[in-house]
């Protein structure tokens, strides 16, 4: 299994248009891990919600970076 973060938009619509980073993690908590400690620098680069992948497979969706 590989882990990974694809980055939206508010529309869920996928951020492509910018260097982000690209990390690929062995696990879901490694990945979750990762998002704790890079989710400021991610919504300052644009992206406002994120969705887990595992391969393929969507975990999760629509996790907006923005504090409520």
């Amino acid at each position: 299994m590989t882990w990974r973060w694809r980055y939206e938009n508010a529309n869920g619509g996928e951020v492509t248009d910018r260097p982000l980073p690209r990390e690929v993690f062995p696990s879901q908590a490694d990945a979750e891990s990762w998002l704790g400690e890079n989710w400021r620098d991610l919504l300052e680069s644009g992206v406002e919600q994120v969705a887990l992948l595992d391969e393929d497979r969507v975990e999760y969706a629509r996790l907006s970076l923005r504090q409520e």
